[in-house]
């Protein structure tokens, strides 16, 4: 790496001058070496729950125009299979969960580094088609007959909580499909598979006038955290420290607000 190159390397927040100097030898040395391993080390890996997926791209591009030569790499699923991955060794360096239960999974494997913290809440609505042709105006209203309603798969967050809202009204419903993320129920409204899906409020705003949303009371008792937390093995630590100051910021905490999410 020329001399210039390496000027132009941002360098992160360390705890001393001596690691700085570390480090910044260390970022020459490999792009010298290996212009592969230099891409791979200027990247931010993220794994979030599918709900997070248009809040988290915008911040993303905010935190790569804020750190020229950084980039930030989504995944973004189920929560479920997101912990799944990160304790079967899936090199990743954040994790943002849309459940406290699902980030128990990758904590009690004790993959994280130090506490997750809450940073957004999300509460659940009604997904129809365009119109709303069949009126449905309350949970209920999903257990009529020929109606055909997709939920997320119990398994997942968006999935626990409307099965929350649904035993805490008594209710019953017997879904034509179970997905493994919000997105998927999401879309089966949207392509007209299915009538009506129970997904986030955030899911519906993002779908714009591509479904009708339905607000049902018995959501307020289903609402699910949001935990973020550093993994313990993550390989880029400092830049992820910065992305996950930029979610909890106040500029961060205004781009999740704008999409629908509730402060914590």
């Amino acid at each position: 790496m020329t001399r210039s190159v390496c000027r132009t390397r941002r360098m992160w927040p360390l705890a001393g001058a001596s690691a700085a100097a570390l480090i910044a030898l260390s970022a020459c040395s490999a792009s010298s070496d290996s212009p592969a391993s230099s891409k791979s080390s200027d990247t931010v890996t993220v794994f979030a729950a599918a709900s997070l997926k248009e809040s988290f791209t915008t911040l993303g591009k905010k935190f790569e125009q804020d750190h020229p030569g950084t980039k930030v790499s989504f995944n973004f699923g189920g929560s479920d299979s997101l912990a799944a991955s990160i304790t079967g060794g899936a090199p990743a360096d954040v994790f943002a969960a849309a459940s406290p239960r699902t980030m128990a999974l990758v904590t009690d494997k004790q993959e994280a580094a130090g506490t997750p913290a809450t940073f957004v809440r999300n509460q659940l609505e009604i997904a129809t088609v365009p119109g709303n042709p069949h009126k449905v105006s309350s949970l209920k209203d999903l257990t009529e007959s020929g109606l055909k309603v997709v939920l997320c798969d119990r398994t997942v967050p968006c999935g626990a909580a409307a099965q929350k809202a649904l035993d805490a009204s008594r209710l019953r419903l017997t879904p034509v499909s179970y997905e493994q993320d919000v997105k998927g129920a999401l879309t089966k409204v949207e392509l007209k598979e299915a009538d009506a899906a129970v997904v986030y409020k955030t899911d519906v705003k993002a779908a714009g006038d591509k479904v009708e949303g339905v607000e049902f009371p018995e959501s307020a008792g289903a609402i699910n955290d949001y935990p973020i937390a550093l993994l313990k093995n993550a390989p880029h630590a400092e830049a992820a420290k910065a992305f996950i100051a930029l979610v909890r910021s106040a500029e961060g905490q205004q781009v999740l607000s704008e999409a629908g999410f509730l402060k914590p």
